[in-house]
């Protein structure tokens, strides 16, 4: 942390290609030249030009290596052939794994040995670039009076960056790792640092004011600005009102979650008074956003794969209307050679070694499309309508969507491998395969489309397929306020003053996109209840974006049976196979089995600091139990 705060390199300025061809779509400024210290901070275009480059800080998660992991809960297993990914660390305990001296392969996007502010995806940690970012806040707003040559419009553009990339970086760091020093003003390098660890509340106190504060200054399209005019239709990147009050609200409902309440004050439940302001934040957005005052709303279902990949749209970044906060998108080659693959069967589909696949207890999350969840996978119920003779009938829409299943037709056209046409996912099928195929008796294919494979070429090598997915979305906006809104006010009915919905027509927002029935009534009766289904309609809506492991962390639930197990489907086909219709194909002997249980104790709930830091001085402890 020494290294990273205090020592870090000072640079006032920078000539910036925001992501190249890429970025420039959506990520655009005036053409300029390296400009002196002297001259940084004059003017709005110098000014801006400084600030940019906070921008080439945020990595990009889904495409920082080769392939990729960035899910950590139970909701994702990867295939045996490779072990040197994060997941794979974290499902054997190791969360010193994150770190880059711990990481050989060097695939990790949290921590690395190379990190740049360049247009390099293989150069961005968090760690690094966030300690970088927050000097380079910090440095901005302490030379916000240089800034003469500007209009007031100007100057708020400025300060309302700064401060929301400030609270930014902070609550990046503070969710995985707890309470730190939270640094607001740039640290001099030759003093000795002894700043103490901040309580995770105090921290997220911290934070909230640098979002708040960028959510007043900020408005909610820079297209509607006299400056933002100047790259007009180039700003969706561009930090504004909405993404600085759902990060207000998320940081409110983090600080608010039983992990976060416990490691402030003792109690593990959730904390009244963050959860209503995490509430309200929410609530103003999407006022803002149900009103028409901002753009965002929810994609249509037949185009949800926008929120996550385009295909057939070369250099084209997925998010549509509905993402909220994305950085910069580097390299879009690599989607196709690597990410895209990580999700196949070998050699039935694609190549390469490294697969991630859907854990089948994750799955059946996914309940009926009368939004009813399943009880028992292995159990009939009249209720609900599921059969365990036909499992994938009659479900979630989500789940024809996102997961592949046995029976589905995977080659849409000509193949020289005619009997891997139709995943073969039951009990000893082709596509079953511990090494390079599926653990588990499923396959994701959220991020890719169906034709992703060597035989229809629905992507190529010349950058048709471009996957990118978002931090933050308008469907987890309404998630966590359904979440904070009934924690607040104690049941599904609760809701923030000067907002018309309830946490329980929240949810049904989501579901009505879907086609899924609403929250049924006897998910209304109480608070528990009602929480179940919202935890449930975060793990199949969210699903694999990244959100699962710190929900559980902060629900503290990570360490708890049944999420500290990961299982795969077993079954065998019997009657006609129908190629038509998969999810009429019959089955029997249907069971799960435990392929893997993490065994974690209390100390799991937080990622360890680096050694190298905790020892620096003793008002900088590790973290328990590391």
């Amino acid at each position: 942390m020494n290294k990273h705060i205090k020592k870090i390199l000072s640079i006032w300025v920078m000539a910036i290609t925001l992501g190249g061809v890429s970025c420039k779509k959506f990520l655009d400024r005036e053409p300029q030249s390296v400009i002196s210290s002297a001259d940084a901070f004059k003017n709005f275009t110098n000014f801006q030009g400084f600030t940019e480059e906070l921008y080439h800080c945020i990595p990009d998660f889904t495409n920082a290596y080769w392939t990729n992991s960035w899910n950590w809960g139970e909701d994702e297993i990867q295939s045996t052939a490779r072990d040197f990914h994060f997941v794979v660390k974290i499902d054997n305990g190791d969360f010193w794994g994150w770190q880059s001296q711990f990481d050989g392969w060097q695939a990790g996007w949290m921590d690395r040995n190379t990190t740049s502010t360049n247009d390099d995806r293989f150069a961005k940690s968090l760690w690094k670039l966030g300690w970088y970012g927050i000097r380079k806040a910090n440095m901005g707003l302490e030379n916000m009076d240089k800034l003469t040559d500007a209009t007031q419009e100007e100057k708020d553009l400025i300060k309302g960056q700064l401060l929301f990339f400030r609270g930014w970086f902070h609550f990046m760091f503070i969710q995985y790792f707890g309470g730190l020093p939270y640094i607001d003003k740039v640290l001099p390098g030759d003093q000795k640092l002894t700043l103490p660890r901040l309580s995770y509340h105090e921290c997220a106190d911290k934070a909230a004011e640098d979002f708040r504060a960028a959510a007043d200054l900020l408005p909610t399209d820079w297209d509607n600005t006299t400056a933002g005019k100047k790259t007009l239709g180039k700003n969706q990147l561009r930090i504004n009102k909405i993404m600085a009050l759902g990060y207000l609200g998320k940081n409110y409902l983090y600080a608010g979650s039983p992990l976060m309440n416990y490691s402030s004050t003792g109690n593990r439940t959730y904390h009244n008074g963050y959860c209503k302001k995490a509430a309200e934040a929410f609530a103003e957005l999407l006022r803002l956003c149900d009103e028409g005052a901002a753009s965002y709303k929810l994609v249509d279902f037949s185009k949800y794969y926008t929120n996550f990949y385009t295909n057939g749209q070369n250099w084209t970044m997925p998010g549509n209307t509905e993402a909220i906060f994305r950085g910069p998108y580097y390299g879009a080659n690599g989607s196709n050679w690597g990410t895209a693959k990580q999700y196949q069967p070998a050699p039935q589909l694609e190549g390469g070694d490294v697969k991630f696949l859907p854990c089948a207890n994750y799955v059946d999350y996914y309940g009926m499309a009368n939004g009813l969840p399943i009880k028992d996978i292995t159990q009939a119920d009249v209720e609900s309508g599921y059969n365990p003779v036909y499992p994938w009938k009659g479900r979630d829409p989500r789940f024809y969507n996102d997961i592949v299943y046995d029976g589905v037709k995977c080659v849409q056209g000509a193949t020289t491998d005619e009997p891997n046409r139709y995943a073969n996912l039951y009990t000893g099928g082709s596509y079953r395969n511990v090494s390079t195929g599926s653990r588990t008796g499923y396959l994701l294919y959220k991020f890719i489309p169906i034709t992703a494979n060597k035989y229809d070429n629905g992507y190529s090598y010349d950058k048709s397929l471009n996957i990118h997915l978002p931090y933050m979305r308008l469907a987890d906006i309404y998630l966590m306020y359904a979440e904070a809104a009934a924690q607040a006010y104690g049941s599904a009915a609760g809701k923030a003053p000067d907002y018309s919905k309830t946490a329980e027509e929240a949810v049904n927002v989501i579901r009505d996109r879907a086609g899924v029935g609403h929250v049924a009534p006897k998910f209304l009766v109480s608070l528990d209840a009602f929480m179940g289904e919202v935890r449930r309609e975060r793990a199949v809506e969210l699903s694999f974006e990244g959100h699962r492991f710190n929900d559980l962390r902060r629900w503290m639930l990570l360490i708890q049976s049944p999420y500290t197990l990961k299982k795969s489907i077993e079954f065998d086909r019997t009657g006609t196979f129908n190629n038509t219709d998969p999810k009429e194909n019959k089955v029997i002997n249907l069971r799960e089995q435990v392929i893997l249980e993490r065994k974690y104790t209390e100390k799991h709930y937080w990622l360890p600091l680096k050694n190298s830091d905790a020892n620096m001085y003793l008002e900088f402890p590790q973290n328990p139990g590391w």
